[in-house]
């Protein structure tokens, strides 16, 4: 069975659980990382160097890196879905955005979410994250004129730049903060938190 190491409401945990749901995996997910701890014994850093999470165990291979873990799933146990297409040009776009999700997205939004979430209210930077919120806000604007073009964000058709980007989309719209207009991004949010999986798993984990 399949092993994941990682507390609930870690994005990158989400990202691998909605998708180990929607593939109909069996896994067991372990608690680890954050106030769990456990990310730091000899036997962790051998499979994640960095001890953060999450890591996922099969048989005797494991792998860090959400997104090369979302790959791997797709690649070893569901070789023929959709979620990862097979023709090049197809998936080069889907890896794309899995890329975009790291790159672009992460530098302004998880700021953002330290910033917001995880700092006291005495302690909160008004002037950063006003510019955190500018930037955010600028790379959402770009997924919604992305999403506006098919509906998903790859295409037409739901990927694996969904579940990189889904989560992220949760905490976006739950943030007390003035967003841009953003009704396809919005649009295709609402149609995330219709999927059991992600209003299980995303949705309905507190942010924090």
């Amino acid at each position: 069975m399949l092993r994941l190491w990682g507390r609930e409401n870690s994005s990158n945990v989400m990202k691998v659980v909605w998708l180990l749901e929607t593939l109909g995996l069996e896994y067991e997910r372990i608690d680890a990382g954050g106030s769990f701890g456990g990310t730091d014994t000899p036997a962790y850093r051998a499979m994640n160097p960095l001890g953060l999470v999450p890591t996922l165990e099969d048989g005797a291979f494991s792998l860090c890196e959400s997104n090369a873990i979302l790959r791997y799933l797709c690649n070893a146990h569901a070789p023929h879905s959709s979620l990862y297409p097979t023709a090049p040009q197809p998936r080069g776009s889907v890896d794309r955005w899995l890329d975009f999700q790291h790159t672009a997205l992460g530098p302004v939004q998880n700021p953002l979410f330290m910033a917001l979430v995880r700092t006291p209210p005495a302690e909160r930077d008004a002037a950063s994250i006003e510019r955190l919120t500018i930037a955010s806000g600028r790379i959402w604007s770009l997924l919604d004129a992305q999403i506006a073009l098919g509906g998903f964000v790859a295409g037409e058709a739901m990927s694996l730049a969904d579940f990189a980007l889904g989560p992220h989309a949760h905490r976006w719209f739950w943030f007390p903060l003035e967003r841009p207009p953003t009704p396809h991004l919005h649009a295709w949010y609402i149609r995330l938190c219709a999927m059991a999986p992600y209003a299980r798993h995303i949705a309905a984990i507190p942010v924090s």
